[in-house]
């Protein structure tokens, strides 16, 4: 049980509390008039001239969270007020991380770095590795060094941030029933291991030790409970043992020379020096600011070196004397106890104005840790944010040793996030700039401030941090400078600084990407497909292309442009400009579908250039789409399982959640389905919703099973699937368990126990959908295991029950049986039926000669050029023609866009075969930088490195 133990500190009312202003949401106005021209004109009156559906959009009465302009929209009775799209509104957007021009280069560079440091310095290469896997889109990259760096940080302050960032990553805040203190057994995040400094990387696999008793932050080791002690005023009165008396007002503290001389060197020179102190068995203390208490609790400590039977009113001032009179010891256990006693915001936002005003580290850094695992509502704090955002804020606490680059690129990622355009995420930046060293701490700093000022649309200032980032060396910063430019009207001032950077570096994509904003005509088209073709994975080509199609009147194309990115890269913006072309064609329920399937990826979006809310739509929409029941949607869910619409069946799942918000089942479908598109932030947000909204104790466990799997913690999770079925067999509890197992290298008794846990799920109750990802994955494990009958079984199983994608696995058991046109039949079907059937070409390659292999490789890579495999066999088939040249250009194609581990490992060998021992090298460094236990091109790097040694 927690006390209140400083509620009369409290009534003194030293801080006014942690109340803020709540944050304002930026509503842009922006004119849409223009660009589109007739066909607006034409779809707006046609949508004006509609209804007797007008009524019933009229009809509806807006709720409470609505504002009153979408109240409006509805009075006007028009689904476009904002008209169409229009290309001169549409800009890319800069990223706000760091962006290397060669990434390879610079991954190898990391890791090379990383290799050669000590084990102790290492924190510092990994925080740089983490800001530049931020820019990539997988991030488990970025959590994976997040979790590096704090294992092999040193100090108390960069465990205290670097913890805090791990658990913001997991947002455990949002689980109910967790505090923000919790850290789930996980002892890289344990509040209590963060305030012990030094380096043990062994300690993180330890149990965590808020499971210890009366936890020492100042050593760490735990200490028996103490012995209750009465220290009353007569414990030191003997006088053979006290020599010296204190006093204070009417008041003597009875102490012996000795032991108050050993609590620091002030004491010892006033009680043993040439002073008249010294000569003296009463010294008066009256005017020194202390009271009796305080002295005498001083006499205790020289005694006992305790202070945790102290009142903490006591220890406060005790802190300050020791402080005055440099009693480190008795400073530095002040310090820890008072530490032990921060757990709540308004303990740390009283106490940390005592730490900073007597330089407690500890103190400090227990306060700074409740903050920073309330984030983000913990910003709203008024207290906290005039310590974090003033330059005086920050020198303060750099006198505490609490100011760091890690401490402000950590808030201010956080207030980017909020709200890009506050004046405290400019204070916060501007912190950042002060407290960065040169390299890529001031290159990242710089850039982001001119990337906030673009956004605040101050340009000149913009244009100032843009170019000091490429001073330091950021060349991407460049991008920035041009924007600024051609923002102050200098269109032709930027264009000639984006044609230069193309001149004068190895073009990327988002090089041509930028200069196509400033020309126009056929040299823009030139520039946006020379940006597709470097990197397609950028969405502003496609976006550009569709609304300028939109703009000729082609709308069918411009719908037909914006499904190509949508196809392999699921984004609110691409949906929603397709959901926009969706209107305009009255075709209500795809737009709807769209509108549906954005909020499930953020439930907050905003449509129309940020205008109106995306749940406010969807009420506008649903009277004009067919309206189905709970029943319908599961046979809707159903349907679009099966052909494999991901994007529809996110739609049915987010309707059902909205007739049933409260279903844990239907958050963890969702959760699914995020996961197949990629999204992994929005699906761990789905599974946290599941976990908060289980009906059972079993069922929980599971959900609290998946988060944990999810975050590559597969023996929790083991064990979260077991306690689970001691409660209730489920299919899930067992699906679960059995899925955690496979994912290692099975052996033959490993494989048993997954098939029989596999047939125990299929023996609880479920649904269809669930049954059939069972079946298949017990196919596959039977394929596995050789047993292609009973695979094959398991396939025709689950595709009874409308889980195609067993289509796949049977044509792998008929490839096994060594019936090739059977298993590319197979993989036909698949094709036919999947409504996203990329992956179902490049499998169907695998059946079928080497022509049509590479004419379904060629679709695979135009549906979707994020999977490498047909980059990886388009480059063997060249190197087995001795094309060489050829197949590396093949490889680095993909490279430019997705440094990916398998491309860079291929290319790495293809080098080693060539004799380039020095590009091996490389590939195999940046290789080792995105997953260190690669085995395969560990020993390859290290060969190369030993034929480079034997060659000099």
């Amino acid at each position: 049980m927690q006390h209140k133990i400083f509620t009369k500190m409290r009534s003194m009312k030293m801080i006014d509390g942690c109340k803020g202003p709540p944050v304002r949401t930026y509503n842009p106005s922006v004119d849409t008039d223009g660009g589109a021209g007739k066909l607006r004109h034409h779809i707006q009156e046609t949508l004006r001239s509609q209804m007797p559906r007008k009524k019933s959009v009229r009809g509806y009465s807006p709720s409470s969270n609505l504002n009153l302009e979408a109240a409006a929209i509805v009075s006007d009775g028009t689904l476009l007020p904002y008209g169409l799209p229009a290309t001169k509104l549409l800009e890319p957007k800069i990223e706000a991380t760091l962006t290397p021009l060669d990434y390879v280069q610079t991954l190898a560079d990391l890791h090379r770095r990383a290799e050669n440091s000590a084990e102790f310095e290492k924190a510092e290469v990994f925080l740089e590795q983490s800001a530049v896997f931020r820019g990539l889109p997988e991030p488990k990259l970025f959590r994976r060094t997040l979790r590096s760096a704090r294992q092999h940080a040193v100090d108390v302050h960069t465990k205290v941030v670097l913890s805090s960032w791990l658990r913001y990553e997991r947002r455990e805040d949002e689980l109910i029933g967790i505090s923000s203190m919790d850290c789930c057994g996980r002892n890289l995040e344990c509040p209590k291991a963060n305030l012990v400094a030094g380096y043990d990387p062994e300690s993180v696999y330890d149990p965590c030790v808020c499971a210890k008793q009366n936890f020492n932050f100042s050593t760490g080791d735990e200490m028996a409970m103490e012995e209750a002690v009465n220290y009353d005023d007569n414990d030191s009165d003997d006088d053979d043992d006290c020599d010296l008396s204190f006093c204070i007002g009417d008041y003597d503290v009875r102490c012996r020379r000795n032991d108050m001389a050993s609590l620091s060197r002030p004491f010892k020179t006033m009680l043993y020096g040439g002073f008249l102190e010294s000569k003296r068995e009463k010294i008066n203390f009256t005017q020194n600011g202390f009271s009796a208490e305080a002295m005498k609790a001083a006499e205790v400590f020289s005694r006992t070196k305790r202070v945790s039977h102290f009142e903490p009113k006591v220890v406060l001032e005790l802190l300050s004397l020791a402080n005055r009179y440099c009693c480190e010891e008795m400073k530095a256990a002040c310090d820890a106890h008072l530490a032990s006693l921060v757990s709540d915001m308004e303990d740390a936002g009283l106490l940390i104005e005592y730490g900073l005003e007597e330089t407690a580290n500890l103190l400090v850094a227990a306060c700074l840790q409740l903050f920073l695992r309330e984030l983000p509502g913990s910003m709203q704090c008024s207290n906290f944010m005039k310590i974090f955002c003033s330059p005086e804020g920050r020198d303060r606490l750099a006198a505490a040793r609490h100011a760091s680059f890690v401490l402000y690129y950590f808030l201010s990622q956080i207030a980017m996030e909020e709200d890009m355009r506050s004046n405290t995420t400019v204070m916060l930046l501007e912190r950042l700039v002060e407290c960065a060293a040169d390299g890529w701490q001031k290159q990242l700093a710089f850039h982001q401030l001119g990337v906030v000022m673009l956004e605040r649309k101050e340009y000149k200032d913009a244009q100032h941090w843009f170019e000091a980032a490429v001073g330091a060396g950021h060349v991407y910063s460049l991008v920035g400078v041009a924007r600024a430019k051609y923002k102050r009207g200098h269109t032709y001032s930027a264009y000639k600084l984006m044609n230069s950077l193309i001149s004068d570096y190895k073009p990327v994509g988002w090089m041509y990407q930028e200069r196509s904003l400033y020309c126009v005509g056929k040299e823009k088209t030139m520039d946006l497909m020379a940006a597709t073709e470097l990197d397609p994975t950028l969405c502003f080509p496609y976006k550009y292309r569709a609304v300028a199609l939109l703009e000729d009147n082609m709308i069918g194309a411009s719908i037909s442009e914006i499904n190509k990115v949508i196809g392999f890269k699921v984004s609110p913006d691409c949906l929603e400009l397709r959901a926009w072309f969706l209107i305009a064609v009255e075709n209500y329920e795809g737009a709807l579908r769209d509108v549906r399937a954005i909020l499930t990826l953020d439930p907050n979006y905003r449509m129309f250039y940020g205008n109106m809310p995306g749940n406010y739509l969807v009420e506008l929409l649903s009277p004009l789409a067919r309206h189905y029941s709970q029943a319908d949607c599961w046979m809707q869910l159903y349907d679009r399982w099966s052909s494999v619409d991901d994007v529809g069946s996110l739609a049915v799942v987010h309707q059902m959640l909205e007739n049933d918000p409260g279903r844990s089942l239907l958050h963890f479908r969702q959760s699914l389905l995020l996961l197949r598109l990629n999204c992994q932030k929005a699906a761990m947000r789905s599974l946290r919703l599941a976990r908060n909204h289980s009906a059972s104790d079993h069922e929980r466990l599971v959900y609290e099973g998946w988060i944990l799997y999810d975050t590559g913690h597969r023996e929790e999770a083991l064990a979260k699937a077991e306690e689970s079925i001691s409660i209730q067999r489920s299919f899930e509890a067992y699906f679960l368990k059995a899925y955690a197992l496979a994912d290692s290298n099975l052996d033959a008794e490993s494989s048993t126990i997954v098939i029989k846990l596999l047939e125990e799920a299929l023996r609880c109750p479920s649904d269809g959908l669930r049954k059939g990802q069972a079946l298949n994955n017990l196919g596959s494990v039977y394929v596995d295991c050789d047993k292609l009958d009973l695979a094959a079984d398991c396939y025709m199983n689950a595709l009874n029950i409308k889980h195609t994608r067993a289509h796949q696995g049977l044509a792998r058991v008929h490839h096994l049986k060594n019936d090739r046109k059977a298993a590319y039949d197979e993989m036909t079907k698949l094709i036919e039926k999947a409504r996203n059937n990329a992956s179902a070409f490049e499998k169907r390659s695998e059946y079928c000669d080497r022509d049509m292999a590479k004419s379904d490789l060629t679709m695979a890579t135009e549906l979707d050029p994020l999977r490498t495999y047909p980059y990886r066999y388009r480059a063997a088939v060249l190197m087995d023609d001795h094309k060489e040249d050829e197949a590396i250009a093949e490889l680095s194609r993909a490279i430019d866009f997705k440094p990916d581990i398998q491309l860079l490992h291929l290319r790495a060998a293809f080098y080693d075969s060539m004799g380039d021992y020095v590009s091996t090298v490389r590939d195999c460094e940046a290789a080792l930088c995105l997953d260190p236990s690669h085995g395969d091109t560990l020993e390859l790097c290290n060969k190369a490195r030993d034929r480079i040694k034997e060659e000099k």
